[in-house]
């Protein structure tokens, strides 16, 4: 492992907790914080560019990354891989920037184990019920995808307890407060 200088974020949490958004925002009012961008195999969808969305890889480069220990978290998910190449983040760290991570718990949990000083912080909706509704309230699925969602974000919740830091995104404003707070705190801490 390269010596580091800045500090590793790890947000997680379900689909529809509101971690996309609030990371946005804290990157927004946090210029030494910067996004890691993850590798996946999946194809780009419009719109989307190497490098800046994902790094888009075919499935046997990526497979060959996970054999030479190139990630630092990987999942198959639906036959796509996805991961976050541990040499992208390495040199951010070592540039003196922070870095954040938005995976899943899983992922969350495999950078736990690299790096057990990684800051983990996981967001919670208020309620299974808000959930579902914010789910519908994107109307990107049918009530099949989004009830199946609604399962997936139940079983993930049940691994917020490995996080150090659970923040339920209840009102947006608290909840990007709160995450900063944990931030800096970490960062300053470094």
């Amino acid at each position: 492992m390269a010596e580091t200088c800045g500090s590793l974020i790890v947000v997680s949490g379900p689909s529809g907790c509101g971690k996309t958004s609030l990371c946005a925002a804290l990157l927004q009012r946090c210029l030494n914080l910067k996004l890691s961008v993850s590798a996946t195999t999946r194809p780009p969808r419009p719109g989307e560019t190497d490098g800046l969305h994902y790094h888009f890889l075919d499935l046997p480069s990526f497979e060959q990354q996970v054999r030479d220990g190139a990630f630092l978290e990987h999942a198959l998910v639906h036959g796509n891989g996805y991961g976050t190449r541990l040499g992208d983040v390495d040199a951010m760290l070592a540039d003196g920037f922070d870095v954040l991570l938005e995976i899943d718990w899983q992922g969350a949990s495999q950078v736990g184990l690299l790096r057990p000083q990684a800051c983990r912080i996981f967001i919670l909706p208020p309620s299974i019920e808000e959930l579902r509704r914010r789910l519908s309230s994107r109307g990107q699925d049918d009530a099949s995808v989004i009830e199946r969602r609604v399962a997936a974000a139940e079983s993930e919740i049940a691994h917020a307890g490995e996080a150090g830091f659970r923040i339920i995104n209840d009102d947006f404003d608290t909840a990007l407060a709160e995450l900063q707070a944990i931030y800096l705190a970490h960062s300053v801490a470094r």
